[in-house]
């Protein structure tokens, strides 16, 4: 019985280390970012991430924002800005807000995936600009790796926008490694208490 156990529980392991090491496509790229007032006296907080397959171009869209002192009127991706982390630029990603955001809200959660080939992510004008679709999708990467790039939540009492956060890319840990590794000091631990229970 103790064998069958352990042999369960190092399978187990070597599961959550296999998971953990195809969990993220490889040709994924990650930008996160924290949502602050953006003018005097207004209010709220959130995040955001991205999650771009550069493979597909799907791009998967996470928000979340609380405590605003107005209700919500639109939110899109801005960019690109003059300089990193500063400034304000044109709406990039659709006008007049990405489809299906929470609206008439002060908190909510916002998540969809969208195609960076496809007109419908993106501004008009903003594909018009940069030459076309594929020129569109260079241009917004370009912006979001270059830190130029900010997500804009705007209400009702900030028609301009309430709350925004510039993107940071992630640089991949050693998040599968370290899954790995706690996987097999539970497997470890798992076999000396079935020993110990043996005996």
């Amino acid at each position: 019985m103790v064998r069958l156990f352990t042999r369960t529980a190092f399978g187990l392991a070597v599961a959550l280390g296999a998971s953990a090491l195809l969990g993220t496509p490889a040709q994924a790229l990650v930008f996160k970012t924290t949502l602050s007032p953006e003018a005097l006296n207004a209010a709220g907080s959130g995040n955001a991430t991205l999650l771009i397959d550069e493979v597909t171009n799907n791009m998967y869209i996470d928000v979340n924002f609380q405590g605003l002192s107005g209700i919500t009127t639109a939110s899109h991706i801005h960019g690109p800005t003059a300089n990193p982390f500063t400034g304000t630029a044109g709406v990039m990603t659709t006008t007049p807000t990405f489809s299906g955001f929470p609206l008439g809200v002060s908190s909510g959660t916002y998540t969809n995936t969208l195609n960076l080939l496809l007109n419908t992510t993106y501004r008009a004008g903003f594909i018009t600009a940069n030459g076309g679709i594929q020129g569109a999708r260079d241009a917004f990467l370009a912006a979001l790796i270059g830190k130029k790039a900010y997500l804009n939540i705007h209400s009702s009492t900030f028609p301009g926008g309430e709350i925004r956060g510039f993107f940071v890319q992630q640089v991949p840990g050693p998040l599968p490694i370290v899954g790995v590794g706690v996987a097999m000091a539970w497997s470890r631990r798992l076999r000396r208490r079935l020993a110990a229970s043996a005996t």
